[in-house]
């Protein structure tokens, strides 16, 4: 009887990393809702934010980690979908202002009242229900993936000119959403949310429960990803990367594998946006910016490309040196750290931080075996002949 492909997925690491972000999401609420702030062991509210906010980083990684790192299409441009995830989920906090908002308008968000758009536009219709918001998180997205990935790879357009091709529609939306006649806020984006859910977006036990959630978001991300990785799609697509010419030759259709894992990895980056979103609590056209999906390749290619334990972990630790340099006198070279550690990163870590952990520590256990081999076949040796 065999089990189950998410049972064969799992791998020791794979187990003590799903274990680790799960203690994480649950002692974190816990030691912020249950411990007084006079604890030495309460986690203050802005640090659950913020510490939501690099889970939602990780989800973005991974989805870059597996089209990447796994079938060699290095996307810069998966800031978009990261972005289309979290302007879904505005739109929906949005409409749950109400009369609450400055002009007090029941139907339009306060930046149509003052730009003195008549009515609601169509394409706002449907997200002051959340089911619908959530649907579009994952349509948008996926339909824009879908749509570009379509052409993309049935023209057979690969390697840096995919590249080229993926910063470029980012881009383009980027001066779309700053456009004020466009209706989704302008260069300011949308912000001043109230509630989600019902549940008040800054009360602190509506922190937690949204940390809880982009930690199981991101343990669900992970288990699909190694899922895949671990099958023989998986296997599919490895060979794409590696030698997609052969792949075609053997008579697989190398642009349907290709479309539906780009078009899978641009649903994880909508769902990571969907989930910033009400944690930080707003939403504008910079999250659309090419420098945002480089920087995101960046975390990607520091914590281990085809790794996906290193994509999550290079995530939340370059933004975390990110908070740290930006607050402080160092603010103003901060891209030059980060361009000099990926510089770095690829000169003397070319695998990445897990990626080269993994290499080391899989010669160690060669050698390690090799020499009990050689030690018992010396015993063996010796021994007197009966």
């Amino acid at each position: 009887m065999t089990s189950s492909p998410l049972i064969r997925a799992l791998d020791r690491g794979a187990i003590w990393f799903v274990l680790i972000v799960a203690a994480i999401g649950i002692a974190v609420p816990l030691l912020n809702l249950l411990l007084p702030p006079s604890s030495p062991w309460h986690v203050p509210t802005y640090l659950v934010a913020l510490w939501g906010k690099y889970v939602c980083y990780a989800l973005l990684a991974l989805s870059i980690d597996l089209i990447w790192g796994y079938c060699g299409i290095l996307s810069l441009g998966h800031g978009a979908f990261f972005a289309l995830g979290g302007y879904a989920m505005g739109m929906y906090l949005m409409r749950q202002i109400g009369t609450r908002g400055v002009y007090a308008d029941p139907i339009r968000p306060d930046f149509m009242v003052f730009l003195n758009w008549p009515e609601l536009p169509v394409y706002w219709y449907g997200f002051n229900h959340f089911a619908y918001a959530l649907l579009m998180v994952f349509a948008v997205p996926g339909v824009l993936a879908f749509v570009f990935g379509w052409f993309a790879f049935r023209s057979r357009v690969t390697g840096v000119y995919l590249s080229i091709i993926t910063q470029a529609l980012t881009f383009a939306l980027t001066l779309a959403f700053f456009r004020n006649n466009f209706g989704f806020g302008g260069n300011n984006g949308l912000t001043d949310f109230k509630d989600i859910l019902g549940f008040n977006v800054q009360a602190q036990a509506t922190r937690a429960a949204l940390f809880a959630i982009s930690v199981a978001a991101l343990i669900i991300g992970f288990l699909i990803c190694r899922t895949i990785v671990s099958s023989k799609l998986g296997m599919v697509l490895v060979s794409i990367r590696d030698a997609e010419s052969r792949t075609r030759f053997l008579g697989y259709r190398v642009e349907n594998y290709k479309l539906f894992v780009f078009t899978l990895s641009a649903c994880m980056a909508g769902v990571a946006g969907a989930l910033y979103v009400p944690q930080v609590g707003i939403i504008n056209p910079s999250e659309f910016a090419p420098a945002n999906s480089i920087e995101a390749v960046i975390w990607v290619a520091v914590g281990g490309r085809g790794t996906l334990i290193g994509a999550a972990l290079g995530a939340v630790v370059v933004n975390y040196g990110k908070t740290t340099f930006t607050s402080g006198a160092l603010a103003p070279y901060w891209l030059f750290v980060l361009g000099s550690l990926f510089v770095l990163v690829t000169l003397l870590l070319p695998r990445g931080i897990v990626g080269t952990v993994r290499h080391y520590w899989g010669g160690y256990r060669e050698r390690k075996e090799f020499r009990a081999n050689d030690r018992a076949a010396a015993e063996a040796a010796a021994k007197p002949a009966e």
